[in-house]
């Protein structure tokens, strides 16, 4: 069967990313045999966060007004993830991280073959665990716990390598006019907005086959 590039942007403290990847998942899993090869891109929500990342009040003081506001913002994200089958742990989550770090552990991750195991756990840490997924340690256990070298992704992430890329790649997404995540390119051509329902993409899958099908015909 031929297959077709899903290029994801996405960033692991969006919780629209995490809704959406698992509404993919059902999709995907359902479809059985997919045609998709899946490649997880950076896209930072936060940019300009500083690198240690902040405490979550201060974050959501300056981003919503406060928890009033937070919680109005949260409120349809919420009702997805139940909707979902999803728990996510808002009232536990300490600090919002920078998540150039872990941008790059995606990155490695997908040099080993590894890429949606370490985004499942890093969706894992953030929003379930509530854990600090900026924080090297943390990191280098996810890494540990999908198959990749725990010391070595440890050095790494104690060093800059790839930073100036993850940063590179990010604002080229920004350039080409995306403005939030997830947004998914299908087969390097057709840009799909936001978390979308399985049943979208089982469409989506079946008129690929259909496509792929007919050319092969």
């Amino acid at each position: 069967m031929s297959v077709v590039k899903l290029d994801i942007l996405s960033d692991p403290i969006c919780p629209w990313c995490y809704i959406g990847k698992t509404h993919l998942d059902k999709a995907l899993a359902e479809a059985g045999d997919h045609p998709f090869v899946i490649e997880w891109h950076p896209f930072q929500l936060n940019p300009d966060m500083p690198r240690e990342g902040m405490d979550r009040r201060a974050y959501l003081e300056g981003k919503f007004g406060g928890k009033e506001g937070a919680v109005r913002a949260y409120a349809p994200v919420v009702e997805h993830a139940e909707k979902a089958g999803l728990t996510i742990s808002f009232e536990a989550m300490q600090r919002t991280p920078n998540t150039l770090d872990a941008h790059r552990l995606i990155h490695w991750a997908g040099i080993e073959g590894k890429q949606n195991d370490v985004v499942d756990a890093l969706f894992q840490a953030y929003f379930v665990d509530a854990k600090d997924i900026g924080d090297h340690e943390v990191l280098a256990d996810i890494a540990a716990a999908c198959g990749m070298e725990r010391d070595v992704t440890l050095r790494l992430l104690q060093g800059d390598t790839e930073v100036s890329e993850i940063r590179d790649r990010d604002a080229h997404s920004r350039k080409m006019g995306v403005s939030s995540v997830p947004t998914y390119i299908v087969a390097n051509q057709h840009a799909v907005p936001g978390a979308q329902p399985p049943e979208l993409w089982k469409q989506v899958i079946a008129d690929i086959q259909s496509q792929l099908a007919a050319d092969q015909g």
